[in-house]
């Protein structure tokens, strides 16, 4: 049924149990995931050089969290027999680097974690899991916290 599986990753908790879950149905549909691990432009735009120092230090960050990410990620698709190839993108916004990345990959499926915002925050800001599943041409597996 699915034969390639987007899972994007920031790293955390929930994005690890999206992970399970995404890894999990692969191994059943003999399915390929592909990670991807979306980074935020830097967010200040300063003068002179110490905008190019908080440059350098975020992007290294951004970077290192990202390996990290996607380390995890096909660390278990390794232990599960699942082939794996992941990638780090660069986007001004998050959702839309998902889906710029399933669509350039063939993804038929994205499977990812709920960041459960509720409240004023989910009114003001939205999720990027809401944003997916509103605009996704795939079908959208959102794994919520327990």
């Amino acid at each position: 049924m699915f034969k390639k599986i987007l899972v994007p990753t920031d790293g955390s908790g929930l994005a690890a149990k999206a992970v399970e879950t995404a890894v999990q149905l692969a191994k059943t549909q003999s399915a390929h995931v592909v990670g991807v691990y979306v980074i935020d432009p830097f967010p200040y735009i300063g003068i002179g050089d110490a905008s190019a120092v908080g440059l350098q230090a975020y992007l290294t960050e951004a970077k290192s969290a990202a390996t990290r990410a996607l380390d995890g990620l096909s660390k278990v698709c390794a232990a599960s027999g699942v082939p794996f190839s992941g990638d780090t993108i660069e986007r001004n916004v998050v959702y839309e680097g998902i889906l710029e990345t399933a669509e350039a990959e063939g993804c038929d499926l994205i499977v990812m974690g709920s960041h459960g915002r509720q409240g004023v925050k989910a009114l003001i800001l939205g999720s990027v899991a809401q944003k997916v599943l509103t605009h996704a041409k795939v079908p959208v597996l959102v794994v919520k916290e327990r």
